[in-house]
């Protein structure tokens, strides 16, 4: 079980492979992407929602430099090795990428999915890599957002407990 675990995080190479063997099968690749810092509620349901737009989900994960220009200094509070294999271990997601970037426009240009998803709070036209996807003919979506769950208000309601 572990390996198979493990088999799913992928580098841009790796996922390049795994890719011509799913397209050899006309599979429909969904992508979405996220820091996925604490996961919770929210992100459960989201990526198996995403997942159920295509045959196989690729979520593209912010590594800690990553997220840590979007979300502040005091973030990610999971380090990258526990976040990948978090993801990994849900079996909606069938392979985890780490990117750099500030954005995944270019894991997206490399793995050129058939279906882009983001959350409700982004409008398709904000949505990144939305133009990439749309020029060969793709799917773009946003799923709705499940209110009420958040990394931040976790984050938020840890830091008002007195420990």
């Amino acid at each position: 079980m572990w390996q198979n675990i493990q088999s799913k995080i992928q580098d841009w190479t790796q996922i390049q492979h795994t890719l011509t063997q799913w397209r050899d099968i006309s599979a429909q690749i969904a992508f979405t992407n996220g820091c996925f810092d604490i996961l919770h509620y929210g992100h459960v349901y989201y990526l198996a929602e995403a997942r159920a737009l295509g045959d196989k989900l690729i979520v593209g994960l912010n590594s800690t430099d990553s997220v840590r220009r979007l979300k502040g200094k005091h973030r990610p509070i999971n380090d990258e090795l526990t976040r990948l294999h978090l993801l990994a271990s849900l079996q909606c997601v069938d392979a985890v990428v780490l990117f750099e970037e500030d954005t995944p426009l270019q894991l997206i240009q490399h793995i050129q999915p058939d279906i882009l998803v983001k959350g409700g709070d982004w409008k398709i036209e904000q949505i990144v890599g939305s133009d990439v996807v749309q020029s060969r003919g793709g799917i773009v979506k946003n799923l709705p957002y499940v209110s009420g769950y958040s990394t931040t208000n976790i984050e938020q309601k840890v830091l008002k407990q007195k420990i």
